[in-house]
């Protein structure tokens, strides 16, 4: 069974009805992290909890891959990946820059997504029929601008403190050659390279939760996402999301030295 705009929907419904009430209200907020901070609030749960019921009522013999329940069903060749709320830290912060990652790999690789974020209003999903919007301003086929000089291009990383040891002078070096560069966008970096707005995302450390809803958005809009090393971005790692395949090679050779 395809999946269809209309399903998409619904699990940006279901998601939105746990996330928005919460948003801005100042509830509690649980650490994962010991040593560190690694924020999850009822919100994420909750979103999950109704994202999965709506996947196991439609598709009962998917499998899924949660943040925050995990994984069931994992030996299915299609397995569901979900994020209820990618950037816990800008929604605990009231900033509208997180978003619901709901994503569906097909024997590993990723086929259709969806990056919901309710406060704004705005739906970016991929499937069969391609990269779309929909949200302010009306529904539009996404494409990713036709940058391919670094001097020309916008870069998003979710902080430069995330490259450890070398990584970061190389990361130092990209972030010179590049017209302007901005933080702190989470899952809205990649769409803003979906719909035009940005060129390239390079963010280490993600999970597959992080990014495999991202990845067919960016790739029917027209971009290219993988590992630093060019390698599958299903499994997470180091991504580097660019708009164009030759923006795409040149940030990549910076980040490899």
């Amino acid at each position: 069974m395809p999946v269809t705009v209309q399903f998409m929907r619904r699990i940006a419904e279901a998601a939105a009805a746990e996330t928005l009430p919460r948003f801005r209200q100042q509830g509690a907020v649980s650490n994962k992290l010991s040593g560190g901070f690694d924020p999850v609030t009822e919100a994420d749960r909750e979103a999950e909890r109704a994202i999965r019921a709506l996947i196991s009522a439609e598709f009962p013999d998917h499998g899924i891959l949660g943040e925050e329940h995990g994984i069931e069903n994992a030996s299915s060749s299609h397995v569901w990946v979900i994020d209820p709320i990618d950037g816990t830290r800008a929604y605990i912060s009231g900033l509208p820059v997180w978003g619901t990652l709901v994503g569906l790999t097909v024997d590993g690789d990723s086929v259709a997504g969806l990056m919901s974020q309710p406060f704004t209003g705005e739906l970016y999903y991929a499937n069969a029929s391609g990269s779309h919007y929909e949200g302010p301003g009306g529904s539009r086929k996404l494409s990713t601008r036709k940058t391919t000089a670094l001097a020309d291009a916008t870069l998003f990383t979710t902080t430069p403190a995330l490259f450890k040891g070398e990584k970061r002078a190389l990361y130092d070096r990209l972030e010179s050659q590049v017209r302007l560069a901005r933080y702190g966008t989470d899952c809205y970096a990649f769409a803003m390279v979906a719909s035009g707005n940005a060129d390239i995302v390079a963010d280490p450390g993600l999970q597959p939760y992080d990014i495999v809803a991202l990845i067919p958005i960016i790739e029917k809009a027209g971009g290219v996402v993988t590992t630093f090393s060019g390698g599958p971005a299903e499994n997470g790692g180091d991504i580097l999301a660019a708009a164009t395949p030759e923006l795409h090679a040149a940030a990549m050779e910076i980040l490899n030295g």
